[in-house]
């Protein structure tokens, strides 16, 4: 089982959406139309590959998680959109699976073996087409005045290793010319969209188990604890049992 087998059912609906507006943008700055063609590699429950599914004309999503396919496989059923699915790595796709106008990653850059993936990218990425690496988080500028302490319960209830493999994480996405130094490919431009939102203590306090250090898997027999810790802290930010939410969303245009 992977690590995020134990959070498909959870992802789609509670970790921070991406707006309406961002996929508008993106796929204006980058010129898309039904001509174009896409795949996103680690695409989990299918977040980027539908949402840019209406701007385009072929959608490929890649993910190594069977229970992520699964729920890809649901949400472009409900959303009544083509979705062609291939589950497996980004690293080992096959030669003949050709090229795209733009290929699409999310929090996923970490989990691929740097070497490997930049070589898959070249055959992927058509000529004159683009990478775009995609997140949406909360904003850590001070508008979430819960979230330092969200944070920090997670810390505490999460394995140290697991802690310290997603900061990893959060360092691969913010340093990509690292990641792509020495390739063909350099990040240009950033587009960033901000919106906020209501969301509910409960789906908030349940966001905890959509990551993989913090996972019903990763916490096992600590799950009930770790989230009664994380429901006590929101108690004094929310109002009617809601709360608001600053969502930063993020495109890292990459190009040869």
């Amino acid at each position: 089982m992977g690590r995020f087998a134990s959070t498909a059912s959870l992802y789609e609906h509670l970790r921070p959406p991406y707006p309406s507006d961002f996929f508008h943008r993106v796929a204006r700055k980058l010129g898309l139309s039904r001509e174009s063609s896409l795949i996103d590699l680690g695409t989990g429950p299918g977040l980027l590959a539908l949402g840019f599914g209406p701007y385009v004309g072929r959608v490929v999503g890649v993910d190594p998680e069977p229970a992520m396919i699964e729920a890809a496989r649901r949400a472009a059923a409900s959303a009544g959109q083509a979705l062609t699915l291939i589950e497996g790595k980004a690293e080992t796709l096959a030669d003949d699976i050709g090229s795209f106008d733009v290929v699409t990653i999310g929090r996923a850059l970490h989990w691929m073996d740097r070497e490997p993936t930049l070589a898959r990218l070249d055959r992927l990425v058509a000529r004159d087409s683009a990478i775009v690496i995609c997140a949406s988080f909360s904003a850590t500028d001070g508008s979430n005045a819960w979230l330092d302490g969200y944070n920090e319960i997670r810390r505490r209830w999460s394995p140290t290793r697991l802690w310290e493999e997603a900061g990893r994480g959060t360092r691969t996405h913010r340093d990509l010319p690292r990641f792509f130094r020495g390739s063909a490919f350099a990040p240009t431009e950033l587009i960033a969209v901000e919106t906020r939102h209501a969301v509910s203590v409960q789906d908030l306090t349940q966001r905890v188990l959509t990551y993989s250090s913090s996972s019903p898997e990763a916490l096992g027999d600590n799950v009930e604890a770790a989230l009664r810790d994380v429901e006590s802290h929101l108690a004094s930010f929310h109002r009617d049992g809601a709360i608001a939410e600053t969502i930063v969303s993020t495109a890292q245009i990459v190009t040869r």
